[in-house]
């Protein structure tokens, strides 16, 4: 057997993941001689570098920047940083309706039902903006809007973007598996443009041509995560990929963070109509990212041009060996034979591209998933369409106010999430804590405490201070979900990652159109504190609910019907399995 070659880059995986595999089968090993003189090596190097660790000296992984050819920034940085600007770009173009919207429509005309409540149930005026006033107020006092939706036709409205994103989640992830995540991702924010450019032009038109536009919008968009999370799985080592993923999928924050306060702003002018130029400018930055992506971005590192050969090494053989590890402590706790022995018959080989529909569907950890993920993005579009309304309506915010302050909790949940998810991934590599007590935590930490932050709102009422604190320094652990479930569909299944991710994420975003319809019921024309406190509730309940579910049935282990496949696949290959050397 030709000796193994031990790097860097291999030996920081390999020593994690076999650590792993070999602690949870108390140490059997039922490997030939040569398997255990290679064994004898690793756990040598593996005590070498803990040695290291223990003073502090070396991280567990180290930065592929040890290839000083390729500079500080490599290829996997690229790629996360064009995901990043996809998401920011698609999130601006999602919510800049949900601020618009504030200028679109004529609120002094719709019926309102406040006439019989009690005053200590509605916040008071704020006074006039007076002609010797500041220039921000002298802004605060837009033209009335032009369309006359009430409470439940606006739900519709900015409900109608979830009926499409939802229908593409699915198909998204699959076609990102087996065409690439490339094409899927940059031709869904591509799709995503358009429609946004076209959206003044319908809602100009009709209201059954806006809905429309919206819905296709929402299915050009809807393919982007799951591609993403397929991309991940092929791009990302394992230990890095809690912060890479928050990273990325930060964007949407960055988005909403610029997209809000810039939509505010322009509605308030009267450049290419107001409230028109958002999505007129938005709609182009998407068609420019578009371009930059296609050019810079590849499906794997194996297909990369310009990757150099250190990074492509480090990538492929950290996935290699966390796959293996995987596979070793499945095969140990279910005591199945070697599959190397050749006494047993080779089982017929699954066909690569099959999905395992009733094992994947059948997954408890899988809907543990999917049901915290429904309560996360109740609260999240709870508070993403609906709470500019409530500025505006209950606290009354002018549309520059509403959404710079509406922009907030975003830019701090982001830097939440970063920070959360950097300490996620060092308490893994010290191993303070296991990958599944790793998910646990932060997933009950991004869906508690934020739910403490909408309850909090029912208690401070009218105090915009208060109600800001408690969105933008309550709320901000939300982005601590990231190193919560966001990751846990790779270690369940890094085969079906994307498909996974498109189920649950399809059904968390049903909560897209029926938070607005179920919030437009609630409200009825009646804009009172006591009618946006059973909002705020219904939220906060549903978020906890789910993380309850989660903390119950959740796993960290890849499961058994994934393991299959791989392994069925692998059989197929190993005749033509380069030596390794």
């Amino acid at each position: 057997m030709p000796p193994h070659r031990w790097t860097d880059e291999t030996r920081d995986a390999t020593c994690y993941y076999d650590n792993v595999a070999t602690a949870a089968a108390g140490g059997a090993s039922d490997a030939d001689d040569d398997d255990t003189e290679v064994d004898d090596e690793r756990q040598a190097l593996c005590d070498a570098d803990a040695d290291v660790d223990a003073d502090g000296d070396r991280p567990l992984i180290r930065a592929a920047q040890t290839d000083h050819s390729s500079g500080l920034l490599q290829s996997r940085h690229i790629f996360g940083l064009m995901g990043f600007l996809g998401f920011a770009v698609v999130y601006a173009m999602r919510v800049n309706l949900s601020v618009a919207i504030v200028a679109m429509v004529n609120q002094t005309a719709i019926p309102h039902s406040n006439s019989s409540v009690l005053a200590n149930d509605t916040c008071p005026m704020p006074p006039a903006p007076t002609p010797n006033g500041s220039f921000w107020q002298s802004l605060s006092t837009p033209a009335e809007g032009e369309f006359v939706w009430d409470e439940a036709t606006q739900g519709l409205v900015l409900g109608s973007f979830f009926y499409g994103y939802v229908l593409t989640q699915v198909p998204g992830g699959r076609m990102a598996e087996l065409v690439g995540g490339k094409r899927i991702y940059g031709y869904g924010v591509l799709i995503t443009a358009i429609f946004t450019l076209l959206t003044p032009l319908a809602a100009h038109w009709n209201l059954p041509l806006l809905v429309l536009v919206r819905v296709l919008e929402g299915m050009g968009e809807g393919v982007t995560y799951p591609a993403m999370h397929a991309m991940l799985a092929h791009w990302i080592p394992p230990l890095e990929r809690n912060k890479f993923a928050a990273v990325v999928y930060a964007g949407s924050n960055i988005g909403t963070v610029i997209s809000m306060p810039l939509t505010g702003w322009l509605c308030s002018q009267r450049f290419l109509g107001g409230w028109p130029s958002a999505f007129y400018i938005f709609g182009l930055l998407g068609l420019v990212w578009f371009v930059c992506w296609m050019y810079l971005v590849y499906d794997r590192p194996s297909e990369h041009p310009r990757i150099s050969r250190k990074e492509r090494a480090y990538i492929e053989r950290s996935l290699q060996h966390a796959q293996q590890a995987q596979q070793q402590h499945h095969h140990q706790q279910q005591l199945v034979p070697d599959e190397d022995e050749h006494d047993e018959p080779e089982p017929v080989a699954i066909e690569e591209d099959a999905i395992p529909w009733r094992s994947l569907l059948g997954s408890v950890p899988l809907w543990a998933i999917l049901l915290t993920q429904c309560g996360q993005s109740w609260a999240f579009y709870t508070q993403l369409t609906e709470l500019p309304t409530y500025m505006s309506n209950i606290l009354h915010f002018d549309i520059q106010s509403n959404a710079l302050l509406n922009a907030v909790p975003y830019l701090t949940a982001w830097f939440v999430g970063i920070a959360c998810s950097a300490l996620a991934d060092w308490m893994l590599a010290r191993r303070y804590i296991s990958l599944l007590n790793s998910y646990k935590l932060w997933n009950s930490i991004a869906s508690v405490v934020p739910s403490l932050g909408l309850i909090g709102i029912i208690y401070v009422g009218c105090d915009w201070v208060w109600v800001t604190f408690m969105l933008a320094g309550v709320g901000s652990f939300g982005g601590a979900v990231y190193a919560g479930n966001q990751m846990n569909h790779i270690a369940l299944s890094p085969r079906y990652a994307g498909t996974m991710y498109g189920i649950t994420n399809s059904a968390a975003n049903i909560c897209g159109f029926l938070a607005p319809y179920v919030i437009g019921l609630i409200i009825n024309h009646r804009e009172t504190l006591t009618q946006w406190h059973i909002v705020f509730w219904l939220a906060a309940g549903l978020n906890i609910a789910g993380n309850f579910i989660y903390l119950i049935f959740a796993s960290a282990d890849e499961q058994e019907w994934s393991l299959t496949q791989t392994r069925a696949g692998a059989r197929t290959s190993r005749a033509t399995r380069p030596l390794r050397i």
